[in-house]
């Protein structure tokens, strides 16, 4: 085989050209793109947030979004993440808002009785 950069003639294995340093064409078949990793942390948060363990899933959920970014990630778990940020953003608000309604009516009703 010879050198498509400066003519020499070189191994037919050869990745890089001995002489000059530019790449065969051999380098192209011999890098083959690894897999990308699969982002369980954000499928650990999205189920967390559908059992309501609302605190520990959202940081899951943030981590695993952060980690699809990752080029090693390749995106994979990225909707897994939106999905257990905004499930535990909306059942920790509806907690608060059940919790605070208690209380209210609670204070209420037990100051209602003392009089």
């Amino acid at each position: 085989m010879f050198c498509k950069n400066c003519g020499k003639d070189i191994d037919d294995s050869a990745v890089v050209c001995p002489n000059c340093g530019v790449a065969t064409d051999n380098m192209a078949k011999n890098t083959t793109p690894a897999p990308a990793q699969k982002n369980t942390i954000a499928l650990v948060g999205f189920i967390l947030a559908i059992l309501e363990f609302n605190v520990i899933a959202l940081i899951l959920s943030i981590v695993g979004l952060t980690n699809s970014r990752k080029p090693e990630y390749a995106g994979d778990g990225k909707g897994f993440a939106i999905a257990g940020i905004v499930i535990s953003c909306i059942t920790t608000a509806i907690w608060i808002i059940v919790i605070a309604s208690c209380t209210a009516a609670g204070c209420a009703i037990l100051g209602a009785a003392g009089m």
